[in-house]
Protein backbone atom coordinates (compact mmCIF):
# COMPACT_ATOMS: atom_id res chain seq x y z
CA UNK A 1 0.00 0.00 0.00
CA UNK A 2 1.24 3.46 -0.99
CA UNK A 3 0.96 6.67 1.33
CA UNK A 4 -0.41 9.63 -0.76
CA UNK A 5 1.63 12.82 0.51
CA UNK A 6 -0.65 15.16 1.83
CA UNK A 7 -0.39 18.18 -0.54
CA UNK A 8 -1.08 15.51 -3.30
CA UNK A 9 -4.41 14.16 -1.16
CA UNK A 10 -5.35 18.03 -1.15
CA UNK A 11 -4.83 18.79 -4.45
CA UNK A 12 -6.83 15.75 -5.36
CA UNK A 13 -9.79 17.20 -2.83
CA UNK A 14 -9.43 20.37 -4.14
CA UNK A 15 -9.56 19.06 -7.78
CA UNK A 16 -12.90 16.98 -6.90
CA UNK A 17 -14.41 19.93 -4.94
CA UNK A 18 -14.31 22.22 -8.22
CA UNK A 19 -15.80 19.23 -10.12
CA UNK A 20 -18.39 18.81 -7.67
CA UNK A 21 -19.12 22.28 -8.03
CA UNK A 22 -18.94 21.92 -11.67
CA UNK A 23 -21.82 19.26 -11.94
CA UNK A 24 -24.09 20.69 -9.11
CA UNK A 25 -24.40 24.13 -10.69
CA UNK A 26 -25.90 23.28 -13.60
CA UNK A 27 -27.86 20.69 -11.74
CA UNK A 28 -29.63 22.92 -9.68
CA UNK A 29 -30.38 25.20 -12.27
CA UNK A 30 -32.07 22.44 -14.51
CA UNK A 31 -33.31 21.03 -11.15
CA UNK A 32 -35.13 24.11 -10.56
CA UNK A 33 -36.07 25.26 -13.81
CA UNK A 34 -38.81 27.94 -13.55
CA UNK A 35 -40.56 27.11 -16.63
CA UNK A 36 -43.41 24.99 -15.91
CA UNK A 37 -43.75 21.73 -17.69
CA UNK A 38 -46.67 21.28 -20.35
CA UNK A 39 -49.66 19.76 -19.08
CA UNK A 40 -50.93 16.16 -20.74
CA UNK A 41 -54.00 15.52 -21.69
CA UNK A 42 -55.64 11.93 -21.24
CA UNK A 43 -55.29 11.62 -25.44
CA UNK A 44 -51.51 12.35 -24.29
CA UNK A 45 -51.14 15.26 -26.19
CA UNK A 46 -50.38 18.62 -24.69
CA UNK A 47 -53.17 20.90 -23.55
CA UNK A 48 -52.78 24.59 -23.71
CA UNK A 49 -56.45 24.55 -21.32
CA UNK A 50 -55.50 23.52 -18.24
CA UNK A 51 -53.15 25.59 -15.99
CA UNK A 52 -50.12 24.36 -14.75
CA UNK A 53 -49.73 24.10 -10.81
CA UNK A 54 -47.74 27.50 -10.83
CA UNK A 55 -50.42 29.21 -12.71
CA UNK A 56 -53.06 27.34 -10.51
CA UNK A 57 -51.11 28.81 -7.58
CA UNK A 58 -50.66 32.09 -8.96
CA UNK A 59 -54.30 32.88 -9.18
CA UNK A 60 -54.93 31.61 -5.68
CA UNK A 61 -52.72 33.95 -4.53
CA UNK A 62 -53.56 37.13 -6.33
CA UNK A 63 -57.05 36.51 -5.44
CA UNK A 64 -56.05 36.27 -1.91
CA UNK A 65 -54.13 39.55 -2.22
CA UNK A 66 -57.38 41.32 -3.71
CA UNK A 67 -59.43 39.63 -1.44
CA UNK A 68 -57.14 41.26 0.76
CA UNK A 69 -57.15 44.74 -0.17
CA UNK A 70 -60.80 44.54 -0.38
CA UNK A 71 -61.32 43.93 3.18
CA UNK A 72 -58.53 46.63 4.23
CA UNK A 73 -60.08 49.16 2.14
CA UNK A 74 -63.41 48.37 3.11
CA UNK A 75 -62.27 48.40 6.96
CA UNK A 76 -60.07 51.40 6.66
CA UNK A 77 -62.56 53.92 4.59
CA UNK A 78 -59.86 54.20 1.85
CA UNK A 79 -59.54 53.37 -1.95
CA UNK A 80 -58.90 49.42 -3.10
CA UNK A 81 -56.29 50.54 -5.49
CA UNK A 82 -54.11 52.61 -2.66
CA UNK A 83 -54.26 49.63 -0.47
CA UNK A 84 -53.62 47.43 -3.52
CA UNK A 85 -50.29 49.55 -4.02
CA UNK A 86 -49.31 49.44 -0.64
CA UNK A 87 -49.44 45.83 -0.02
CA UNK A 88 -47.68 45.30 -3.23
CA UNK A 89 -44.79 47.99 -1.96
CA UNK A 90 -44.22 46.40 1.15
CA UNK A 91 -44.45 42.55 0.03
CA UNK A 92 -41.74 43.64 -2.76
CA UNK A 93 -39.58 45.25 0.02
CA UNK A 94 -40.24 42.06 2.04
CA UNK A 95 -38.52 39.96 -0.55
CA UNK A 96 -35.78 42.21 -1.48
CA UNK A 97 -34.96 41.84 2.14
CA UNK A 98 -35.58 38.48 2.85
CA UNK A 99 -32.74 37.65 -0.65
CA UNK A 100 -30.35 39.95 0.81
CA UNK A 101 -30.31 37.90 3.80
CA UNK A 102 -30.05 34.64 2.42
CA UNK A 103 -27.00 36.51 0.10
CA UNK A 104 -25.24 37.82 3.33
CA UNK A 105 -25.47 34.22 5.05
CA UNK A 106 -24.25 32.25 2.13
CA UNK A 107 -21.57 35.03 1.88
CA UNK A 108 -20.11 34.26 5.84
CA UNK A 109 -20.51 30.65 4.79
CA UNK A 110 -18.20 30.79 1.92
CA UNK A 111 -15.99 33.18 3.86
CA UNK A 112 -15.91 30.32 6.52
CA UNK A 113 -14.87 27.82 4.09
CA UNK A 114 -12.50 29.99 2.80
CA UNK A 115 -10.62 30.21 5.59
CA UNK A 116 -11.20 26.87 6.60
CA UNK A 117 -9.25 26.03 3.46
CA UNK A 118 -12.33 24.05 1.53
CA UNK A 119 -12.94 26.55 -1.04
CA UNK A 120 -10.30 29.22 -2.53
CA UNK A 121 -11.49 32.58 -2.96
CA UNK A 122 -11.98 32.29 -6.33
CA UNK A 123 -14.35 29.39 -5.99
CA UNK A 124 -16.00 31.16 -3.30
CA UNK A 125 -16.30 34.81 -5.73
CA UNK A 126 -17.75 32.63 -8.72
CA UNK A 127 -20.43 30.86 -6.28
CA UNK A 128 -21.28 34.34 -5.38
CA UNK A 129 -21.74 35.59 -8.71
CA UNK A 130 -23.63 32.45 -9.29
CA UNK A 131 -26.09 33.11 -6.96
CA UNK A 132 -26.38 36.77 -7.57
CA UNK A 133 -26.72 35.89 -11.59
CA UNK A 134 -30.06 34.11 -10.28
CA UNK A 135 -28.13 30.52 -11.52
CA UNK A 136 -28.78 28.84 -7.72
CA UNK A 137 -31.70 28.85 -6.74
CA UNK A 138 -33.74 29.37 -9.57
CA UNK A 139 -36.01 32.13 -7.85
CA UNK A 140 -37.07 35.44 -9.47
CA UNK A 141 -34.89 38.36 -8.97
CA UNK A 142 -31.34 36.10 -8.58
CA UNK A 143 -32.00 35.00 -5.50
CA UNK A 144 -30.19 32.09 -3.64
CA UNK A 145 -32.29 29.09 -2.89
CA UNK A 146 -36.02 28.06 -3.45
CA UNK A 147 -38.62 31.21 -2.78
CA UNK A 148 -40.70 29.87 0.07
CA UNK A 149 -43.93 31.39 0.75
CA UNK A 150 -45.71 30.79 -2.75
CA UNK A 151 -43.54 32.75 -5.58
Amino acid sequence: MQIVPRKAALVGLGAAGVLALAVAVPTVALAEDPTPAPSVSTSGAPSSDTPSRTEQHEERRTERNRQLAEGLAAELGVDVDKVTAALEKVQGDLETDARQERQGKLKERLDAAVEEGKLTREQADAIIAAGEAGVLGGGKGGGFGPRHGGR
